[in-house]
């Protein structure tokens, strides 16, 4: 599938890592806003990641669920409309419903992971993605709620999008539309192997950034 550039005003064109951090005093120093991602642990989110920044291995891609613990923060570039630039963070948030390490740590790292979602004052948009072959899990749904909740911006990522047909993909997210509905917007089906959905979060992002 052929993908469209960006809008001529919100352009992705560099990304790199910036800092690792488990507590509030460990984020990087800044006027910074931030669009952070949240899903399940295995959900496809590094792999979104480098797709949206279209830097292959920004973020590490692992078959092993669970395996990043701390909140990863990269700097994107953006270049804007007469040759402008925008620089903002890219936040990449520790899976849930999954922790090789216990109850105990997963309790721990939903405290600091609520911490940071409450407390980020730059903090512009949320994208929580789910895996569009299955029905929302319980805790997906938990998350979702917790979130609309504390009135936090969502934006409904389903990925693995080109795991299915056409159809199926339409047909999944009008359950995934249903699950969530009380978020305020759409979700977008995205397939990091062939770049679907990407035109429809940079434009997302550029929204939230830029109004």
């Amino acid at each position: 599938m052929r993908m469209t550039e960006e809008k001529a005003d919100f352009t992705i064109i560099q990304a790199k890592y910036l800092a690792s951090a488990v507590r509030p005093d460990q984020y990087p120093a800044g006027d910074w806003q931030e669009i952070s991602f949240i899903g399940r642990s295995n959900v496809g989110k590094s792999s979104l990641i480098n797709s949206l920044c279209r830097h292959h291995g920004l973020a590490r891609v692992s078959g092993t669920p669970g395996k990043t613990q701390t909140i990863n923060f990269y700097v994107l570039t953006a270049k804007l409309a007469d040759e402008k630039r925008l620089d903002f963070l890219l936040v990449d948030l520790p899976g849930y419903g999954y922790a090789r390490t216990g109850q105990a740590n997963r309790r721990q790292w939903s405290r600091f992971i609520e911490e940071y979602l409450l407390y980020s004052p730059r903090l512009r948009l949320i994208c929580q993605l789910i895996d569009i072959r299955h029905h929302p899990m319980d805790s997906d749904i938990m998350v979702h709620q917790w979130l609309t909740e504390n009135n936090l911006p969502v934006q409904i990522m389903a990925t693995k999008a080109d795991k299915l047909s056409r159809s199926q993909v339409k047909k999944q997210s009008t359950v995934i539309r249903d699950v969530f509905s009380q978020s305020n917007s759409n979700p977008i089906a995205y397939s990091s192997v062939q770049g679907t959905g990407r035109d429809e979060l940079v434009d997302a992002i550029r929204k939230v950034l830029l109004k």
